[in-house]
Protein backbone atom coordinates (compact mmCIF):
# COMPACT_ATOMS: atom_id res chain seq x y z
CA UNK A 1 0.00 0.00 0.00
CA UNK A 2 1.25 3.54 -0.87
CA UNK A 3 2.29 6.19 1.77
CA UNK A 4 0.37 9.38 1.92
CA UNK A 5 2.55 11.92 -0.29
CA UNK A 6 2.74 15.67 0.57
CA UNK A 7 -0.42 16.40 -1.37
CA UNK A 8 -1.69 15.16 1.66
CA UNK A 9 -3.42 18.55 3.51
CA UNK A 10 -4.94 20.48 1.48
CA UNK A 11 -7.63 23.43 2.65
CA UNK A 12 -6.63 22.63 6.34
CA UNK A 13 -7.90 19.20 5.77
CA UNK A 14 -5.85 16.05 6.09
CA UNK A 15 -5.53 12.71 5.11
CA UNK A 16 -6.14 9.85 7.11
CA UNK A 17 -5.40 6.93 5.28
CA UNK A 18 -5.77 5.30 1.58
CA UNK A 19 -8.49 3.33 1.66
CA UNK A 20 -8.01 2.00 -2.05
CA UNK A 21 -4.75 1.82 -3.79
CA UNK A 22 -3.97 3.61 -7.15
CA UNK A 23 -3.30 -0.32 -8.53
CA UNK A 24 -6.45 -1.68 -6.87
CA UNK A 25 -8.31 1.34 -9.00
CA UNK A 26 -7.09 0.99 -12.53
CA UNK A 27 -7.44 -2.99 -12.21
CA UNK A 28 -10.53 -2.65 -11.42
CA UNK A 29 -11.83 -0.48 -13.80
CA UNK A 30 -10.22 -2.67 -16.23
CA UNK A 31 -12.56 -5.35 -14.93
CA UNK A 32 -15.51 -3.31 -14.76
CA UNK A 33 -15.05 -2.06 -18.81
CA UNK A 34 -14.87 -6.16 -19.56
CA UNK A 35 -17.88 -6.50 -17.83
CA UNK A 36 -19.79 -3.66 -19.36
CA UNK A 37 -18.22 -4.56 -23.06
CA UNK A 38 -19.83 -8.16 -22.25
CA UNK A 39 -23.68 -6.87 -21.43
CA UNK A 40 -23.83 -4.49 -24.90
CA UNK A 41 -23.36 -4.71 -28.04
CA UNK A 42 -22.69 -2.24 -30.59
CA UNK A 43 -26.18 -2.12 -32.13
CA UNK A 44 -26.83 -1.08 -28.47
CA UNK A 45 -26.11 2.51 -29.42
CA UNK A 46 -24.46 3.01 -25.88
CA UNK A 47 -24.11 6.41 -24.13
CA UNK A 48 -21.97 6.81 -21.27
CA UNK A 49 -23.66 9.59 -19.63
CA UNK A 50 -20.54 10.75 -16.14
CA UNK A 51 -21.57 12.87 -13.64
CA UNK A 52 -19.59 15.84 -13.68
CA UNK A 53 -17.05 16.77 -11.66
CA UNK A 54 -16.23 13.61 -9.43
CA UNK A 55 -16.95 10.96 -12.15
CA UNK A 56 -14.52 12.72 -14.67
CA UNK A 57 -11.41 10.71 -14.18
CA UNK A 58 -13.09 7.21 -13.16
CA UNK A 59 -15.29 7.71 -16.47
CA UNK A 60 -11.82 8.81 -18.56
CA UNK A 61 -10.43 5.00 -17.85
CA UNK A 62 -13.92 3.16 -18.13
CA UNK A 63 -14.60 4.55 -21.44
CA UNK A 64 -10.84 3.30 -22.62
CA UNK A 65 -11.59 -0.10 -21.03
CA UNK A 66 -15.03 -0.83 -22.76
CA UNK A 67 -13.96 -2.46 -26.28
CA UNK A 68 -17.37 -1.08 -27.66
CA UNK A 69 -18.41 1.97 -30.04
CA UNK A 70 -19.62 4.65 -27.48
CA UNK A 71 -20.47 7.86 -27.05
CA UNK A 72 -19.95 9.86 -24.16
CA UNK A 73 -21.57 13.21 -22.73
CA UNK A 74 -22.09 14.51 -19.42
CA UNK A 75 -24.39 15.83 -16.60
CA UNK A 76 -23.76 18.28 -13.74
CA UNK A 77 -25.68 17.84 -10.55
CA UNK A 78 -24.53 19.00 -7.33
CA UNK A 79 -25.88 18.49 -3.88
CA UNK A 80 -22.47 18.97 -1.78
CA UNK A 81 -21.17 22.31 -2.06
CA UNK A 82 -18.55 22.83 0.62
CA UNK A 83 -19.96 20.49 3.07
CA UNK A 84 -18.90 17.01 3.31
CA UNK A 85 -22.78 16.17 3.66
CA UNK A 86 -25.40 16.53 1.10
CA UNK A 87 -27.47 19.01 1.64
CA UNK A 88 -30.23 17.03 -0.17
CA UNK A 89 -30.82 19.70 -2.63
CA UNK A 90 -30.27 18.40 -6.01
CA UNK A 91 -29.47 21.32 -8.96
CA UNK A 92 -28.68 20.46 -12.11
CA UNK A 93 -26.18 22.71 -13.62
CA UNK A 94 -26.15 20.87 -16.94
CA UNK A 95 -27.99 18.66 -19.44
CA UNK A 96 -26.61 16.41 -21.75
CA UNK A 97 -26.82 17.68 -25.14
CA UNK A 98 -27.03 14.13 -26.97
CA UNK A 99 -30.14 13.10 -27.70
CA UNK A 100 -31.19 10.10 -25.39
CA UNK A 101 -34.43 8.76 -27.15
CA UNK A 102 -34.03 4.99 -27.98
CA UNK A 103 -30.77 4.80 -26.84
CA UNK A 104 -28.80 2.36 -24.50
CA UNK A 105 -27.39 4.97 -21.58
CA UNK A 106 -24.97 3.86 -18.92
CA UNK A 107 -25.45 6.87 -16.08
CA UNK A 108 -21.59 6.96 -14.77
CA UNK A 109 -21.12 8.21 -10.77
CA UNK A 110 -18.57 8.70 -8.73
CA UNK A 111 -20.06 7.82 -5.21
CA UNK A 112 -23.18 7.00 -4.32
CA UNK A 113 -23.97 7.45 -0.55
CA UNK A 114 -27.25 9.29 0.31
CA UNK A 115 -28.58 8.14 -2.91
CA UNK A 116 -30.67 12.05 -3.63
CA UNK A 117 -28.63 12.64 -6.41
CA UNK A 118 -29.54 9.46 -8.57
CA UNK A 119 -33.22 9.14 -6.82
CA UNK A 120 -34.03 13.18 -8.35
CA UNK A 121 -32.05 12.34 -11.62
CA UNK A 122 -32.63 8.73 -12.78
CA UNK A 123 -36.69 9.98 -12.98
CA UNK A 124 -35.57 13.04 -15.44
CA UNK A 125 -33.75 10.56 -17.56
CA UNK A 126 -36.41 7.90 -18.28
CA UNK A 127 -38.91 10.05 -19.06
CA UNK A 128 -36.84 10.77 -22.20
CA UNK A 129 -37.55 7.35 -23.75
CA UNK A 130 -34.21 5.46 -23.53
CA UNK A 131 -33.92 1.97 -24.45
CA UNK A 132 -32.19 1.58 -21.40
CA UNK A 133 -30.57 2.64 -18.24
CA UNK A 134 -28.14 1.06 -16.14
CA UNK A 135 -25.81 2.77 -13.32
CA UNK A 136 -21.89 2.14 -12.63
CA UNK A 137 -20.53 3.53 -9.67
CA UNK A 138 -16.06 3.43 -8.39
CA UNK A 139 -17.49 3.25 -5.01
CA UNK A 140 -20.96 2.39 -2.91
CA UNK A 141 -21.58 2.73 0.26
CA UNK A 142 -24.66 0.83 0.99
CA UNK A 143 -26.68 3.51 2.93
CA UNK A 144 -29.65 3.50 0.06
CA UNK A 145 -31.22 1.22 -2.58
CA UNK A 146 -31.76 2.55 -5.74
CA UNK A 147 -33.97 2.39 -8.72
CA UNK A 148 -33.56 0.91 -10.91
CA UNK A 149 -30.48 -0.70 -8.66
CA UNK A 150 -26.96 0.01 -9.46
CA UNK A 151 -25.21 -3.32 -11.99
CA UNK A 152 -22.16 -2.32 -11.53
CA UNK A 153 -19.97 -1.27 -8.65
CA UNK A 154 -16.20 -0.88 -8.19
CA UNK A 155 -15.65 -1.27 -4.84
CA UNK A 156 -18.06 -0.95 -1.50
CA UNK A 157 -16.84 1.88 0.01
CA UNK A 158 -16.94 2.77 3.90
CA UNK A 159 -19.00 5.17 5.72
CA UNK A 160 -16.44 7.87 5.59
CA UNK A 161 -15.59 11.01 3.76
CA UNK A 162 -13.32 9.99 0.66
CA UNK A 163 -11.55 11.75 -1.64
CA UNK A 164 -8.76 11.27 -4.85
CA UNK A 165 -9.44 9.95 -8.07
CA UNK A 166 -12.09 12.40 -8.98
CA UNK A 167 -13.93 13.28 -5.69
CA UNK A 168 -13.08 16.40 -3.63
CA UNK A 169 -14.13 18.22 -0.60
CA UNK A 170 -14.34 21.98 -1.68
CA UNK A 171 -12.48 21.27 -4.72
CA UNK A 172 -9.93 19.77 -3.04
CA UNK A 173 -8.25 15.93 -3.41
CA UNK A 174 -9.36 15.25 -6.86
CA UNK A 175 -6.13 15.08 -8.46
CA UNK A 176 -4.52 11.92 -5.74
CA UNK A 177 -4.38 8.67 -7.80
CA UNK A 178 -5.77 6.60 -5.14
CA UNK A 179 -8.88 7.09 -3.19
CA UNK A 180 -8.31 8.17 0.80
CA UNK A 181 -10.52 9.03 3.70
CA UNK A 182 -10.87 12.79 4.58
Amino acid sequence: MPTLTEDTQLGGQELKRIVFSEDDVQLRVRELGREITAAYTASDRLLVLGLLKGSFLFMADLVRAIELPLHVDFMVATSYGANKASSGDVRLLYDPGASLKGRAVLLVEDIIDSGNTLTRLIPRLEARGLASLEICALLHKRLTTLEPETRWVGFDAPNEFLVGYGLDYAEDFRHLPYIASL
